[in-house]
């Protein structure tokens, strides 16, 4: 269980085509998290948005300081890149997500990491259970995919589609996202911890006031394609070779006792099996037998070779603010017990000496690794 100095947030918000959301995200983030007691930070990822997101973004990062951090793709590359992203350049203890239409509400974030620590678990689902949308086009559609990924993948949740989750940080950066997989988190995070540490919630949830839902009813088709992607991962991600075995094994059998029947009828009879259907039947199987068997092994080499190079990420990023300047958001009264010589532990000199020389914003601080490293050093690096 993390210590009470060992809880620094990152919370990652990717946005799509949401400029009218900007600022009101950005000041509800603010003022949810007024009373959390560690350093947070929010990493805001625009995913190839073509309406302003992108500007009003950096501006509110200049706005409120180094501890909003903007993370700007080249293109739309889709909602798990733009997670992927976030959760790559997050570097709290803790990492919670949420989307940018503020339909949940940030303030809800702090109970959430509270359960989390307090049921000992790695991941804290959302459930939204009054949710706030059509009943055809958001609720139905959501239903199928849930019951479905439930009884596909043995990982029961109401409700797999809430983006407000709380994360251990050591945990959700075992799993790398791909493709529209971002529905599947909880099913990912249970192939690298045990079942039992993935709960769930309920949270609040509101109706959305501004900018278009990017969701619909062709969602559903997707999600059971990639259904059996996420099986298939699951279960046989870093065996394949077990997978297409499993088949081509049976067929190889089945083709093996026929051809072996026919051997008996041409050499034991002396009959002719040339122009009899079974003898074809047998060579079918036979050759989908070794077709299986050998795609199952060059899987098993492509697998082992994935696992023995560096992994590749699928999206790009054409502008970002700079890591280097990123700082973290820490509330006044925890400032005040820095100070006083409280609530530093599990904290480095450098966060301390920071968050002490750089009272520049009301209410808050914002602590830049450059001036710590000025401080501390090379013992300085957040």
């Amino acid at each position: 269980m993390l210590e009470s100095g060992h809880r620094s947030l990152s919370l990652v918000i990717p946005l799509y085509q949401e400029r009218e959301n900007v600022a009101p995200l950005v000041a509800r983030v603010h003022e949810g998290l007024r009373g959390y007691d560690s350093p947070w930070e929010l990493i805001l990822v625009d995913d190839g948005s073509r309406d302003g997101t992108g500007q009003a973004l950096f501006e509110q990062a200049a706005r409120h300081g180094p501890h909003v951090r903007v993370i700007r793709f080249r293109r739309n590359f889709g909602q798990t890149a733009a997670m992927q992203a976030g959760f790559d350049a997050a570097r709290g203890d803790l990492i919670a997500s949420l989307d940018g239409d503020l339909q949940n509400d940030p303030a809800e974030i702090p109970r959430l990491i509270d359960e989390l620590l307090a049921r000992d678990l790695d991941l804290l689902q959302g459930w939204r259970r009054d949710r706030q949308d059509a009943w055809l086009l958001r609720k139905l559609p959501s239903r199928i995919a849930n019951g479905l990924i439930a009884r596909v993948t043995g990982v029961r949740l109401h409700d797999y589609g809430c983006s407000l989750k709380v994360y251990r940080a050591a945990v959700i950066k075992e799993v790398r996202l791909f493709g529209e997989m971002h529905r599947f988190i909880p099913v990912w995070v249970a192939g690298v911890t045990a079942p039992e540490r993935i709960g769930e919630t309920e949270v609040g949830h509101r109706a959305r006031v501004l900018g278009q839902s990017k969701y619909g009813l062709s969602r559903t088709f997707r999600v059971l394609i990639d259904l059996l992607v996420a099986f298939f991962f699951l279960r046989f991600g870093a065996r394949p070779g077990h997978f297409f075995g499993a088949i081509g094994l049976p067929f190889g059998l089945l083709g093996g006792l026929l051809m072996s029947w026919l051997a008996w009828v041409k050499f034991g009879l002396g009959e002719d099996i040339g122009d009899r259907p079974l003898f074809f039947v047998a060579i079918l199987c036979l050759v989908a037998s070794i077709q299986f068997l050998t795609t199952g092994v060059l899987a098993e080499i492509m697998t082992r070779t994935l696992f023995a190079t560096g992994e590749r990420t699928h999206h790009c990023i054409c502008r970002q603010t700079d890591p280097a300047a990123a700082g973290w958001k820490v509330e006044q009264r925890q400032q005040r017990d820095d100070q006083s010589g409280l609530g530093t532990e599990g904290l480095s000199r450098a966060e301390t000496e920071t968050r002490s020389a750089n009272p520049t914003h009301t209410g808050g601080v914002d602590a830049s690794p450059e001036r710590a490293r000025g401080q501390a050093g090379s013992e300085g690096h957040l």
